[in-house]
């Protein structure tokens, strides 16, 4: 997970990125103290507690969604930490009465990323994507397995989250159980394997690496549904076999085209070189 810190007028709000959901995690006392406008840290604790446990007893889905995440406190210790999602926080925020709430919506729409746009017109994000890889060069066949391949992941999350899977760091768990089957590799060795940082796997995938990772991802889900799989033991099986289906297409290909489908390969820009004055 990548750390880091984003400033609204002046005030500094932890962030997270988790590579592996491409989601942004905010500290949400942080945003509570700009909405109550306290200089005290501890009294925005004490009112997000309060909000908390007032939220919680009316049943409140906003209290679920967040989760607690390790991050750098006033001491600089690593303590967990309430955090939530910008979509999560958008509606959060009209809990809390404040003159500020206009404004944080607005900075965690540009901050957090364009999803609630995407939410209520999914073509937006599609033709925005559609235009980015095109001025990056890909192919539109490479475009096109793309997006199918992003389509068949969407509902394979779509089945967890309707089945007792928790979004962030269980989804992640999954993903990678089917990644490391079908590939070989895991989600981080892969992109260390493409010299990747903070940038997208599948945006460096091959054509290859897209439909066995869409096979594997589809795999999982057909059997997943087969057996009304719930919770993480039993999605954990569904990963594994959807993965190994993947696997054994690979290899047999592999080994009659000679040919690795995981590579190094990746689309990152060329390296710029810097000439020496002699």
């Amino acid at each position: 997970m990548k750390k880091d810190l984003a400033v609204f007028e002046g005030h500094e709000i932890r962030r997270i990125y988790d590579e592996a959901t491409e989601t942004w995690w905010f500290s949400v006392v942080d945003i509570v103290q700009v909405l109550t406008q306290q200089a005290d840290y501890s009294a925005s604790q004490n009112y997000w507690k309060v909000l908390k446990h007032r939220l919680k007893k009316e049943g409140s889905q906003l209290v679920t969604n967040c989760h607690q995440l390790k991050m750098a406190a006033a001491d600089g210790k690593q303590r967990l930490t309430d955090v939530a999602t910008a979509e999560t926080l958008l509606r959060l925020v009209q809990s809390v009465p404040s003159p500020k709430a206009e404004p944080i919506k607005l900075w965690l729409a540009k901050v957090g990323y364009e999803r609630m746009q995407e939410l209520a017109d999914p073509a937006r994000s599609l033709a925005r994507a559609r235009e980015t890889w095109q001025q990056q060069g890909r192919s539109a066949k490479w475009i096109e397995q793309r997006m199918t391949g992003q389509e068949t992941r969407n509902k394979l999350t779509d089945y967890w989250a309707g089945h007792d899977i928790k979004q962030g760091e269980e989804f992640a768990i999954l993903t990678n159980i089917i990644h490391q089957e079908w590939s070989g590799v895991g989600v981080k060795a892969h992109k260390n394997l493409k010299g990747l940082k903070t940038q997208n796997l599948r945006d460096h995938m091959s054509e290859a690496e897209l439909i066995f990772t869409a096979l594997a991802e589809l795999s999982t889900r057909q059997i997943a549904e087969s057996v009304a799989a719930t919770g993480m033991a039993e999605n954990q099986v569904a990963a594994k076999t959807g993965g190994r289906i993947a696997k054994k297409a690979r290899l047999e290909l592999e080994s009659k085209t000679g040919r690795k489908v995981v590579t190094g390969e990746n689309y990152l820009p060329p390296a710029k070189t810097v000439k020496q004055i002699k």
